[in-house]
């Protein structure tokens, strides 16, 4: 049977466009192809914890604003549902414009976080973690991604932080958590490089860790073992999304076996969604 789980953070719309090469300055292009869904790091990962089959919830901000109605069709259609910590907000969500080249699969991306929709953890709906097995947290809602580290670690409910880039207010909720998956990009402060990240980490007595580093090898660190987990070989067509879908497949795949093990179905499902262009299309076909 599938587990629950209860995603904290960041949702967006993206919108994105896939062209042969990024603008100039002052150019227009024309897009080969597009697509529209609901975004953002701890979104995406619970869209693929469901497609796993699984039960998801987003904690977010989300609102009534018109523009909802196309993020809410999306998650539905994925089954995921929306925890809304200010539901009465009228003001639009974050939309993300996203062009990636056909080419390498490269992005760029417009977009805006979560600091202008940040909310109390007096906004946290009760009995949120009944039934949850496992909760993820992005770092875009650092107080409520608090509040529910405490009352998880309370509840004896693994925790993942979703590192990808440094926070302010992490420093307080990585004491707390079970796993910590960062970037090559998450630089808390002080820290230049892989291993001065991973020395941070340890000092917060963090049990496990991994760093992911594209298509390099993830380095990981436990308690029992540590070492490298190398990345399928693949030609991207997009990579956009691809951590956020490591994320949600980790999330899976940690309820049921080893860390090594679980990273390194991660980065399969991972490296196999950047063969298809936009976060959802790989999910149309059969994982191989």
């Amino acid at each position: 049977m599938g587990k629950k789980g209860l995603f904290v953070g960041m949702l967006t719309l993206d919108l994105v466009y896939l062209t042969a090469s990024f603008p100039s300055p002052n150019q227009k292009i024309a897009a080969a192809d597009y697509t529209v869904s609901a975004g953002g790091p701890a979104t995406n990962a619970a869209v693929t914890f469901s497609y796993l089959g699984n039960e998801a919830i987003v904690l977010t901000v989300a609102g009534n604003h018109p523009i909802n109605g196309l993020i809410r069709r999306d998650l539905d259609n994925y089954k995921v549902a929306i925890a809304d910590l200010d539901p009465t907000r009228t003001e639009p969500p974050p939309v993300s414009s996203i062009i990636v080249t056909q080419t390498t699969g490269d992005r760029a991306v417009v977009s805006l976080n979560a600091t202008k929709a940040q909310v109390g953890s007096d906004r946290i709906p009760p009995n949120i973690l009944q039934g949850v097995d496992i909760v993820l947290i992005d770092g875009h809602q650092i107080e409520v991604g608090y509040a529910i580290a405490q009352q998880a670690k309370i509840n004896n409910i693994p925790i993942v932080i979703d590192g990808g880039s440094w926070k302010p207010g992490l420093e307080n909720i990585l004491p707390i958590v079970d796993y910590a998956i960062c970037s090559d990009n998450f630089y808390p402060p002080n820290c230049h490089n892989s291993e001065e990240v991973l020395s941070y980490l340890l000092n917060m007595e963090i049990p496990h860790i991994a760093i992911t580093r594209g298509e390099k090898p993830i380095l990981y660190l436990s308690p029992t073992e540590k070492g490298e987990i190398e990345i399928p070989q693949i030609n991207p067509i997009d990579t956009l999304g691809a951590g956020d879908i490591f994320h949600g497949a980790f999330c899976h795949y940690i309820l049921q076996t080893t860390l090594r093990e679980t990273l390194t179905a991660a980065a399969k499902i991972a490296s196999y969604s950047c063969q298809y262009f936009g976060t959802r299309r790989w999910m149309e076909r059969e994982l191989t």
